[in-house]
């Protein structure tokens, strides 16, 4: 959801920066998930 949500605001805004920052923020949500599971 993240990825298309970055996809269709970098298309709209022309702004690559918009998509690196919503694709670092689901790089560090994957990270946190990882974690929590190698925590239990």
């Amino acid at each position: 959801m993240i990825k298309q949500l970055a996809w269709n605001t970098f298309k709209e805004t022309g702004d690559i920066r918009t998509y690196l920052e919503f694709k670092e923020v689901k790089d560090i949500e994957e990270h946190i998930k990882k974690n929590n599971n190698d925590k239990k």
